[in-house]
């Protein structure tokens, strides 16, 4: 006989456009306007994009030339990460008045686990909707939410009302929300995989759930066993509050493509220093160094080695990346590069695997 899965509340809470509205917030003239952070109208890629650029189809990764195409009016201001990571942390202290089990995934969303929360609320759906007042309340941003019954869904559900709005799938509606789902909403389909898929007949959670595992596997991989477990609501990932980092980079985007490797040393080392400053500020060191070189023509090239020792020292990132960049012959003149340490020395056991288990036999919980 199958075990029940564990009843778990869990709230997934996504800032709207978040770097984008901090800079509204800060700056008034740019409220209701098309805004674009990061980049400009020559080059340079979008970090983050306003509601009003999204309108015209600008999104976060796309490049400066092709935003303003879109929007003629687009405004571009360049990112203020500080002032990003100052409000993150106004919004995790008010997380935290409600649950000690936060686990943030980037500066403007994060996991809570708010079976048992501080306030003594049963309904996680009154709690997400009283965070994201008081999240409005006490920036002036805001803030949509999932909530269910793990962290998969909850990511899923987070993006059904936004912006400014939430999204509730209690355990008897699980099923029924992933059959009727675009697999292209799948948390952890791209492109690639969502246009694979629509190749093999699989559009939607319910043409997913007529897969089998291996056959999954056969086109998908490792992943394909992700996409039967999901699809049948089982993710037993649970909200880890010390989520431990697995690399630390800086890269720099230049105002003029380079050529000169004299020149690329130059701005490497100023990059090394970057890279050192952060490693010492989360008291980390590193085995693998990874050179990542951009193109002209936009192609990305990375060069990795691994040492037997864990390093932090700008010097001694240097040496390897010297290494690095001399590896082959550049094939165009540079527009971005960038240094990145993973492997580091925060990696500890890894956690049994737990098996299988079916959502069929979830009981019913009041969310």
């Amino acid at each position: 006989m199958e075990m029940p899965l564990p009843l778990r509340k869990i709230i997934h809470v996504d800032m709207d456009a978040f770097y984008a509205s901090v800079e509204q917030l800060d700056h008034p003239e740019l409220r209701g306007k098309p805004v674009a952070v990061g980049g400009n109208e020559t080059r340079g890629v979008v970090s983050a994009a306003s509601y009003e650029a999204r309108k015209f189809g600008v999104r976060s990764a796309m490049s400066g030339v092709a935003a303003k195409r879109n929007c003629p009016e687009l405004i571009f201001v360049k990112p203020n990460y500080e002032r990003y990571k100052e409000v993150s942390a106004v919004i995790r202290k008010i997380f935290r008045e409600y649950t000690d089990l936060v686990e943030p995934l980037s500066l403007d969303e994060a996991y809570l686990d708010v079976t048992q929360n501080k306030k003594g609320n049963p309904s996680a759906t009154l709690i997400a909707k009283e965070i994201r007042q008081k999240i409005k309340k006490v920036t002036g941003l805001n803030a949509s939410a999932g909530i269910s019954i793990n962290k998969f869904i909850a990511k899923v559900a987070s993006d059904v009302n936004k912006p400014n709005g939430q999204k509730t799938i209690p355990p008897e509606e699980v099923i029924l929300f992933l059959e009727d789902l675009d697999v292209k909403k799948f948390f952890g389909v791209g492109k690639v995989t969502k246009e694979k898929m629509y190749r093999l007949g699989i559009y939607t959670g319910k043409d997913l759930k007529t897969k089998k595992e291996d056959y999954l596997m056969e086109h998908f991989g490792k992943s394909g066993a992700y996409y039967y477990e999901v699809v049948r609501g089982i993710h037993l990932s649970t909200v880890k509050p010390s989520r431990k980092q697995k690399s630390l980079a800086a890269e720099r985007t230049f105002d003029q493509n380079i050529a000169s490797e004299i020149y690329m040393l130059e701005r490497l080392d100023e990059i090394a220093k970057e890279v050192e400053k952060r490693m010492l500020k989360s008291k980390l060191a590193g085995k693998t160094i990874t050179l990542k070189i951009k193109y002209s023509d936009f192609t990305l090239q990375t060069r990795s080695k691994t040492l037997p020792l864990y390093i932090s020292s700008s010097d001694l990132i240097m040496e390897t990346v010297k290494e690095l960049l001399f590896q082959e012959k550049m094939k165009d003149s540079v527009r971005l590069l960038g240094i990145s340490l993973s492997n580091l020395n925060n990696e500890g056991k890894k956690k049994p695997v737990i098996v299988k288990e079916s959502i069929d036999v979830q009981l019913k919980l009041d969310f």
